[in-house]
Parts: structure tokens; sequence; C-alpha cells
């Protein structure tokens, strides 16, 4: 009998969690997280005295006592919640009679299959104080990211950047470093990533030199002058977002240009191209460090 209230009670929790008894789409203030098939015990925290006589909830639902035998263990005020399965996931909270001491989420350690390059993607505009990162996956309700030790280390001095969701799905965000612009780099930047659903959260941390996300926003074409008979000079001037003074932060221009004869494409990275194209266009990048190239700038007709 003990045996089938307990399925009985499982079974119930489960049913709930599939209709979607919660959805939680923000990081909760206090949470827990527990590895599938481990063995070692987790505990929550009920912040009373320990000579507190304090009730446990699960979702808004008492823990009976016959609930004990088999997955919890109270420990003065604290749970034990024993051999966590999905049906134990969600909101715990304490209380003293009708008074909430405090609660926090018990939540699963993702198994993420995926590599992190196909979830969250870097790059930064140039070499000032910001860097931006898209998060590309709708498995998970809230994703937040943090830059440096403190958050890798998951200290509660972390700074979180939260992100909102945008129309095509992706998760932007833009973040803040203190590496110098002119001094060589020798430290990593630090991301680590946090993204949440109602029953798992997923960890990550990726770890890359600035100078390996750099793509410069798209520069523009200025003018095209003729040269002598054959040949036209493209002035191109970098993006306003590139780092200054420009006589230090170079970029490499790449022009790709179409033969007005035959129609025939062709790229040079020297800014003299031969007169008779029909229409060209600009992509730029840091020839230092081979950063990523520039998006290409429109197509621009050629007339003379």
């Amino acid at each position: 009998m003990m045996y089938k209230t307990l399925t009985l009670w499982k079974l119930g929790i489960l049913l709930l969690s599939l209709v979607g008894a919660y959805e939680l789409n923000h990081f909760p203030e206090n949470f827990v997280v527990a590895k599938m098939n481990d063995l070692k015990p987790v505990t929550l925290t009920c912040k009373a005295d320990v000579d507190v006589d304090v009730t446990w909830k699960l979702s808004g639902d008492v823990i009976e006592k016959d609930q004990y035998m088999e997955n919890y263990q109270q420990d003065g005020p604290n749970l034990n919640v024993l051999d966590v399965e999905h049906p134990m996931l969600g909101e715990y909270s304490c209380w003293s009679g009708e008074k909430l001491l405090s609660s926090t989420y018990l939540l699963l350690e993702a198994e993420e299959e995926r590599d992190l390059d196909s979830l969250i993607t870097c790059w930064a505009k140039s070499y000032d104080c910001t860097f931006n990162c898209n998060w590309i996956s709708k498995k998970y309700t809230a994703v937040r990211l943090g830059l440096g030790n403190d958050c890798s280390e998951r200290r509660k001095s972390c700074q979180w950047v939260i992100g909102s969701e945008q129309a095509n799905g992706v998760i932007p965000f833009e973040l803040s470093h203190s590496l110098s612009s002119y001094a060589e780099e020798t430290t990593m930047l630090v991301v680590t990533i946090e993204a949440i659903n109602s029953e798992t959260i997923l960890r990550r941390t990726k770890r890359f030199y600035l100078r390996d996300i750099i793509k410069p926003d798209t520069p523009q074409i200025v003018r095209c002058q003729k040269v002598g008979e054959h040949q036209l000079n493209v002035s191109i001037d970098p993006p306003s977002s590139w780092s200054s003074p420009h006589s230090f932060f170079t970029l490499e221009h790449e022009i790709e240009y179409e033969m007005k004869n035959n129609g025939q494409l062709e790229r040079s990275v020297s800014a003299l191209i031969p007169k008779k194209i029909s229409k060209l266009r600009v992509r730029s990048r840091d020839p230092l460090v081979l950063s990523s190239w520039s998006q290409w700038t429109p197509w621009k007709n050629v007339t003379y």
C-alpha cells in the first residue's frame, strides 16, 4: 500500500510537469543543481532556526510524511533530496505554519549534446571595451552571460547580463571588458553561459582572446577616381565603430568587382582596379591578426 501511494504521488507530479505546471522564464534568486544518477543527496537550505518546526512544499503541495521514506530526509529545518528524478524537480519552499521562510528551485544539470559553438557565437567590432554574443538555441527559456572568474567560479559577486529574445529567436548580448587596446593581449576572456528552463540548467564556459573574435563592421566606399586611361582608385573609409587612431589600428580592404565586357567577378586587395567594370563592393579585416572579414558593402554601380 505504501509503495502504491508513493508511485501515484510520483505519477501525479510527473503529469503536472508534462502539462507545464510552471514556466521558469527567469533565474530564481536561489537554486540548487543536481546531477542525474548521482547518489549523493542534494541539500535544500531553509532559512530558519534549528529548533523551528518547518513544513516543506514542492510546487505548492505539502510533502507528506510517507514520501520521506523513499525520497527525502529532513535534517533540522533543511531537506535532503535523495536520488533526484524528474518528478522531484521544481520549486521547494519551507514554511512555519502559514509563514513562508524561504524557497529554492531544484534543477537538473543539462546534458547538452551539441557543441558550444553551435549554441553561441561571439565577435568584436573593434578593440574597444565591448564585444557581442548571440545565443541561438530555443530549448531554454532564460539565458544569461557573465564575464570573468567571478562568474566561472559562480561567486555571488558575478555581474550577470540577462538577454532578451528577439523576433528571430536569437538572444543578443553586449559584454564589457577592461583589456587595453594598445597592450599585447596575454589574458583570455572567460565567458560563462547559463541557460535555464523549467527543469534543467546548462552551464558552460567559453574562453578566447579578443583578437580571435575581431570582425569589423562594413566599411564605407567614399569615391572612385580615374587614374590614367585604364585604372580606378577606390577610396575606402573604416567603419565608424572601428578603433582609432586608424593609423595604429589599420584595416586591409578587399574589393570585388564585375568586369563590364564579360560579367566575370574578380577580387583585389589593392585600391587600384581596372577601369572597365560595371559595379563593385568592399569588405575589410584586421591584417595583423588575420581577423574575420566584415560583411560586404552593398554593390555600387560604377559610372564615369
